[in-house]
């Protein structure tokens, strides 16, 4: 990618977005009732890709960066994109969507409270940890049609988190080295506890996935050292 600019990110979102067009969408009356465990969890991460992306538009435009702030409304909009395809999953189910859940509403606080740069290392927070769970549900979901939104919605975060890696080395940039490592320190401490908070409240999704509690939490952990590398 553009080591400068993001003219090559919004190629890259605009190549997804033709390939989806292309593609069209699953075939939902091939749905079945989701395990209750599986739907609660899902009907979770619903809640936290359904957000409108207004206040991080607003942030990246405030930046100044014309194309920065053009990538960011394609990135909200494949976010939005994930929130529609899991609800029609649910309700290929017979699944309603839920209005709220704690959880996001502790992301969205943290996040609209801070200013870009702070913002963008909560959100990678959620993306990282979303990596690992939409995997789980790609690789052990119990009909054909989860297996095929999770992994059009895992396709689309693999793409996101280099995307936010790149602006975030490009803000820490200016920092000495020994902040850049106190920060992205700081960021993998915060992304274990919340990683621990999340295999907990999905852990009898987890475990019927295939993957347990304990393993999910270890190989969030583990993969966010590449990632806080790449940060710095």
């Amino acid at each position: 990618m553009d080591s400068t600019g993001y003219g090559d990110w919004i190629r890259d979102f605009e190549t997804a977005r033709r390939e989806r067009a292309g593609q069209g969408d699953p075939d939902w009356r091939t749905g079945v009732p989701l395990h209750p465990a599986i739907r609660r969890s899902v009907q979770r991460f619903q809640v936290g890709e359904d957000g409108d992306g207004a206040e991080l538009i607003t942030k990246a435009e405030a930046a100044g960066d014309a194309e920065y702030a053009s990538a960011v409304r394609m990135f909200v909009a494949e976010e939005r994109n994930h929130a529609r395809l899991l609800a029609l999953l649910l309700a290929s189910g017979g699944a309603p969507t839920i209005a709220s859940h704690w959880s996001d509403r502790t992301f969205v606080t943290l996040r609209r409270a801070l200013g870009l740069r702070l913002e963008l290392l909560v959100l990678m927070i959620a993306e990282v940890v979303a990596l690992r769970y939409y995997r789980a549900l790609r690789d052990g979901g119990e009909d054909a049609l989860t297996r095929e939104v999770a992994g059009r919605v895992l396709a689309d975060e693999e793409r996101h988190v280099p995307f936010h890696c790149h602006r975030l080395r490009r803000a820490l940039r200016p920092l000495p080295a020994p902040a850049r490592v106190l920060v992205t320190s700081g960021w993998r401490a915060a992304l274990a506890a919340a990683c621990l908070v999340v295999a907990v409240d999905h852990g009898p999704a987890l475990r019927r996935l295939g993957v347990g509690r304990g393993r999910f939490a270890v190989e969030v952990v583990r993969s966010s050292g590449p990632i806080a590398a790449a940060m710095r």
